[in-house]
């Protein structure tokens, strides 16, 4: 079977614009992308640059867009992307710098995986034992990350706030806050409740349908998040509202849009002086609950609450 490749090119060294490049390959089923890429610079052009290792989706370096979508080339058939897609589209990854063709300044990736501490901070004295760990409970499969950035190329907060944090540090940083062994799990989250940390994140959840390996990097924030709660970092308007919510739903059954911004902004007499015209607008729209009618099955949702309270004890 024959099919054409389009790519996504760009030479510092001889022009400043990105351009096009095609072309015609044979391909089988069990063909992937890198076998082609491989392919096409052996036997048509050699300028074709891009980054590839282990062939066997371990080291992460082959991550590219195809069709606007990052994705590791090595374990990407060309039959199978042909037959959702229609065409092949390759380009380097989103929101970071091209050196050439399809490699890119990883940099402020690592930057970011350094900022988070990657390591298990401990002061270990003659005679200490580490303590016992359920790795895969506690991980969550966090600890699968091969570091290929295709969460960060996709994340759409780093896409207007480069000084973001990212998904792949935070879910190294999650990581080693659940390992037992570690002593600054207070400093770690203290560090991560600062601007561009964890309450940055807008939960489009991209980065979790890009990643290769599962490591779920927004599940693995939510989880910072509740850590950071339970720890007492709740003095951010994002954490407020995550328990103002809780409250609200757990004791009412249903969200009352007019009680959750009176828990959050009770004390704050101005902010709350500000929300009385939206107040007027959702009552004359009907956008709130009335106060005194229960909806339907709200003991049962006060009883997984409650449950849920009395398991977390």
């Amino acid at each position: 079977m024959r099919t054409q490749i389009t790519i996504q090119r760009f030479n510092p060294d001889k022009a400043p614009e990105h351009f096009v490049s095609n072309y015609s390959i044979e391909y089988d089923r069990g063909t992937t992308l890198l076998s082609a890429l491989l392919n096409i610079k052996n036997q048509m052009d050699g300028t074709l640059t891009f980054r590839a290792s282990c062939r066997a989706a371990i080291c992460g370096s082959c991550l590219m867009q195809v069709n606007g979508v990052q994705k590791l080339s090595c374990r990407l058939s060309i039959h199978d992307e042909l037959a959702s897609r229609g065409q092949i589209h390759v380009g380097p990854m989103a929101n970071m710098l091209v050196i050439k063709d399809m490699v890119v300044d990883l940099a402020p990736f690592w930057s970011k995986i350094k900022d988070v501490t990657p390591y298990v901070v401990a002061t270990k004295r003659d005679g200490d034992i580490s303590p016992l760990q359920n790795i895969h409970e506690m991980l969550h499969n966090a600890d699968g990350c091969i570091m290929c950035s295709a969460c960060l190329s996709a994340c759409a907060t780093y896409e207007v706030s480069p000084n973001f944090l990212g998904p792949a540090a935070l879910a190294k940083a999650y990581r080693f806050l659940v390992d037992p062994r570690d002593q600054a799990h207070q400093s770690r989250l203290a560090f991560l409740q600062k601007d561009d940390g964890i309450w940055d994140c807008v939960r489009c959840n991209l980065c979790v349908s890009v990643c290769p390996k599962d490591v779920a990097p927004m599940e693995q924030i939510i989880r910072i998040r509740r850590l950071s709660i339970a720890n007492g970092f709740d003095q951010s308007v994002a954490a407020a509202h995550i328990i103002a919510f809780t409250k609200v739903v757990g004791e009412e059954g249903q969200l009352n849009e007019t009680r959750l911004p009176l828990l959050m902004l009770w004390g704050h007499w101005r902010k709350l002086l500000r929300m009385i015209p939206l107040a007027i607008k959702m009552l004359w729209h009907r956008k709130a609950p009335f106060p005194f009618k229960w909806p339907k099955g709200y003991k049962q949702v006060r009883a997984i609450f409650a449950n849920r309270k009395a398991h977390l004890k």
